[in-house]
């Protein structure tokens, strides 16, 4: 196996179902977890649900089920949405789960060996909705003078015995941390929050809860249950292993986050890791907003989507590429029944599949699916394959960077190339006047299409995986990308291209846009 790569992307929060900005990032992790595999990277992909926590206990109340029932119907939703998009992770975590206790005991007991736990009195400002405190100065007024969290979300003020965590000791250490290793948080606009914040000054952190039982019990502590926060964040020590064996997935690579929660990943974590002695993750990636026609969606706003309406609407391949291509990676982006269409359409049917399907079908057509001989080659062949492999390698760098809608742009390129080379070859007229020129045209169009294919599988793992099947293609690793040794094997083993099928069907838009649950 190859050098390990830990990918993991924050457990949904399952009061409610998940709605699109939980499907794109399910999804961009997805991608990455995919390119990293092509690299030959041993890829450990995690995802799942945070199923602790008071707001888990109040959608319990409202509704008058018992709250593990919940837990496991709320659960089974979100792992149904990966499972229907495809995403390739290697465990689905739940904070209920039995090893994960041990693992947030664990880091606990290692926390309070440390000196950094001790019992006190909380009083405070706490937001159900956000399971975060909020110091005085980081309310903001709402109407009537109604005080909110930075986030906008009700707080009201908490009074109960508590245990905190010594936040306040590791003020300078995470500075350090971030002065040394620019890329322990991306990107940098997420990096500068952070640090204003630590250097705003760090208060001790309340870590534990008496006013609900459900979570996990605090060691030696009767009547305390973890802040929902060290047991989520946990997660990713216990889908490594920990407190058990050598974790040779740890420390992760990516955890890959939403912004609203930078801090969480980037503070409180490696402080409970510092403190723990524990080492640090690599990178916290904050990535942004999903919009709805510019909306930010929410359930209190009542315009979630079912992001599954959405794949049903488009298609999986469709619904992932446009997350992908459309938005840059990072950034709040936005979408829309027109857009989705009209970006798949263009780029995915109409410029990629357009290019498979009447290649293939030529060939088909015109010499019993048979790849055809070497032909005689001319200097636009070779230009072709350099401008493809250039643009292979663009996705490569872009996604190992992190920037993805970048990547496919770079890929794109190569596709407009083989439109225009096909465009100015003409294989359709050197039928009748030149079959060798015709020959050496669709060997080169074939090798190109292998390799465009094989690089974009990560984005859309379905389409581009049926071209490469109708190509006979089993190696499916970036190495294998300028491999053109692979198409002489396949002609002198007679191989025959299958019937060929549309892989990017082209979407029509739907009667009516998918509305909200």
């Amino acid at each position: 196996m190859g050098e390990p790569f830990y990918i993991t992307t924050a457990i949904s929060y399952p009061n409610g179902r998940p709605h699109i900005g939980h499907a794109y990032e399910a999804i961009a992790a997805d991608a990455i977890a995919r390119f990293q595999r092509q690299a030959g990277r041993d890829v450990r992909f995690q995802t799942g649900t945070d199923e602790h926590g008071l707001k888990m206990v109040q959608t319990a109340r409202d509704k008058g089920m018992d709250v593990r029932a919940l837990a496991d119907e709320m659960s089974s939703y979100f792992k149904a949405m990966c499972d229907d998009l495809r995403i390739s992770y290697d465990r689905f975590i739940r904070t209920t789960d039995a090893d994960h206790h041990r693992a947030s005991q664990a880091i606990w007991q290692a926390m309070a060996d440390a000196g950094d736990l001790y019992l006190d009195r909380y009083e405070g400002w706490y937001s159900v909705r956000d399971e975060a405190f909020y110091d005085e100065k980081e309310l903001v007024d709402g109407e009537g003078g109604v005080k909110l969290s930075p986030q906008g979300t009700p707080v009201t003020w908490t009074a109960e015995e508590t245990w905190f965590f010594r936040l306040s000791r590791y003020q300078q250490p995470l500075l350090d941390l971030y002065a040394a290793n620019p890329d322990f948080i991306r990107p940098e606009s997420r990096r500068n929050e952070v640090m204003r914040f630590v250097e705003g000054g760090l208060s001790d952190l309340s870590v534990s809860r008496t006013s609900f039982d459900w979570g996990v019990p605090v060691p030696s502590s009767a009547g305390h249950v973890m802040y929902v926060w060290v047991d989520a964040l946990t997660n990713y020590l216990t889908g490594a292993g920990y407190p058990d064996g050598d974790m040779p997935y740890w420390p992760a690579d990516l955890h890959l986050i939403g912004k609203d929660i930078v801090r969480f990943h980037a503070v409180y974590w490696p402080a409970f890791l510092m403190s723990a002695k524990i080492a640090l993750p690599k990178t916290v990636f904050g990535h942004g907003f999903l919009l709805h026609r510019g909306e930010k969606m929410s359930k209190s706003l009542g315009n979630v989507v079912d992001p599954g309406d959405l794949a049903r609407a488009f298609g999986v391949d469709g619904l992932r590429y446009f997350l992908l291509r459309e938005v840059s990676f990072g950034q709040d982006g936005s979408y829309s029944a027109e857009a989705i269409v009209t970006r798949v359409n263009a780029e995915l049917a109409n410029a990629f599949g357009n290019l498979a399907q009447r290649t293939l079908s030529f060939i088909a057509k015109n010499l019993g699916g048979a790849l055809p001989e070497a032909g005689r080659s001319e200097d636009a062949d070779g230009q072709l394959i350099e401008e493809v492999v250039v643009a292979c390698a663009g996705l490569k760098t872009a996604f190992d960077d992190l920037m993805l809608s970048q990547g496919i742009e770079s890929w794109l390129r190569g596709v407009y190339a083989c439109n225009q080379y096909i465009d100015a070859q003409a294989p359709w007229s050197l039928r009748k006047t030149d079959p060798e020129r015709m020959h050496a045209v669709l060997r080169t169009l074939v090798r190109a299409i292998r390799m465009l294919a094989i690089v974009v599988l990560p984005v859309v793992p379905e389409g581009a995986g049926r071209i490469l099947d109708l190509l006979g293609v089993e190696d499916r690793d970036h190495d294998a990308i300028d491999d053109d040794g692979w198409y002489q094997r396949h002609v002198d083993a007679g191989f025959v291209l299958a019937a060929p099928t549309a892989a990017f069907p082209r979407l029509e838009m739907p009667a009516a846009e998918p509305e909200p649950a």
